[in-house]
């Protein structure tokens, strides 16, 4: 059996993924984790002043654990001459949405060493990390603080190098996962998915591979398959478009419409708005940029934010990011702490059907 997330009160195994760009708000974290499962904030893209204040005002809504994201700091894989030439197709994007191309000289630390230092000083139940693992030190600190520590991996070799580094958990992110792939690594040759792996495959490696607890990541829509990571050996199971349509949910209301649109009706691997591997709905940006976007990331972030801000506002999805994973046609609209329920109610079924038992009223 699978060693427990050291995550009291934790009533169902149920992550909130953490998604960068607004739509982890501290409301939907609240209600996931009031539900009895784990709401996540995302300080991806946010100073630390605003990392901070999320998590204080999602302390007045909850008394209950819940988690922050951390993003590595990153530096772009492909030169500034790539960078160019890209900015340089999206000209008539500009013209398009009326809005300018952004600065991409930021760099990217993403503010990591302040945000790490805010979250020592002021503890929350648990931190993950994507696009890498920390330093030994960083997660002893932490351990220190009474902080659990989650590193996301995508192969295992990153699940044992954050076992070695003193992860309390890892989370097995699948290829199925919508938005970006948590590889430590950008790997241009890897585009296109070839060497991605799938969630069950992945569990069953890295599970044989690490004696740590496994958090499931990668398409997870209903509670069926939550039975089904837990049984492969997880831990939890972390789900993110599951929630993108939730009320509580930031996302754009035009993304929230795509994600059951059948006009979108497929995924992709994209680099065209950040620069890195992240899964999205296949709209119009996406097909004409992603096959010229240069692995910069997050140089390409930086410089179309404008551009979706623009079609945002727009009310235009072609010019969105419309992150979404494998499972996205299954989405539910309804209220994160309902959704918790149903998927605590069909895991209940799931397990009860694989053992021959009736589930109680």
């Amino acid at each position: 059996m699978a060693p427990d997330l050291s995550l009291p009160l934790l009533r169902h195994p149920v992550v909130q993924a953490p998604m960068a760009g607004g739509a982890s708000t501290p409301e939907l974290a609240a209600a996931v984790s009031g539900a009895g499962g784990l709401g996540m904030l995302a300080a991806g893209y946010k100073t630390p002043e605003a990392m901070y204040e999320e998590t204080r005002h999602l302390r007045r809504l909850t008394p209950r654990p819940f988690g922050v994201n951390l993003f590595l700091p990153q530096e772009p894989v492909a030169g500034p001459a790539a960078v160019a030439a890209y900015r340089e197709r999206l000209a008539p994007e500009a013209d398009r949405y009326d809005a300018a191309l952004g600065d991409t000289d930021r760099g990217g630390s993403d503010a990591y060493d302040a945000k790490v230092a805010i979250l020592l000083q002021h503890p929350v139940p648990l931190v993950s990390f994507t696009f890498g693992c920390p330093e030994e030190r960083v997660l002893r600190r932490f351990a220190e603080a009474g902080t659990s520590t989650v590193v996301t991996v995508t192969s295992v070799d990153e699940a044992l190098t954050a076992q070695d580094r003193g992860a309390a958990a890892v989370c097995v992110q699948g290829a199925e996962a919508g938005g970006h792939q948590g590889t430590h690594h950008d790997d241009p040759a890897a585009d296109g998915g070839c060497r991605a792996t799938g969630l069950l495959t992945l569990l069953a490696l890295v599970g044989e591979a690490v004696r740590l607890p496994l958090v499931a990541a990668g398409g997870l829509m209903r509670g069926s398959q939550i039975a089904a990571v837990l049984a492969a050996g997880a831990s939890a199971a972390q789900l993110g478009t599951a929630f993108l349509v939730c009320p509580e949910s930031g996302a754009h209301a035009e993304h929230k419409r795509a994600l059951t649109d059948p006009l979108y009706d497929r995924t992709e691997l994209t680099r065209a708005f950040s620069g890195r591997p992240a899964r999205a709905l296949v709209n119009r940006f996406v097909r004409e940029h992603g096959p010229h976007a240069p692995a910069a990331y997050p140089d390409v972030h930086h410089l179309t934010t404008g551009l979706r801000r623009a079609a945002g506002k727009a009310g235009d999805p072609q010019g969105l990011a419309l992150w979404a994973g494998q499972g996205h046609r299954l989405a539910r609209t309804m209220p994160a702490a309902r959704l918790v329920e149903v998927l605590a109610g069909e895991l209940a079924s799931a397990r009860a059907a694989s053992t021959g038992r009736e589930v109680e009223a």
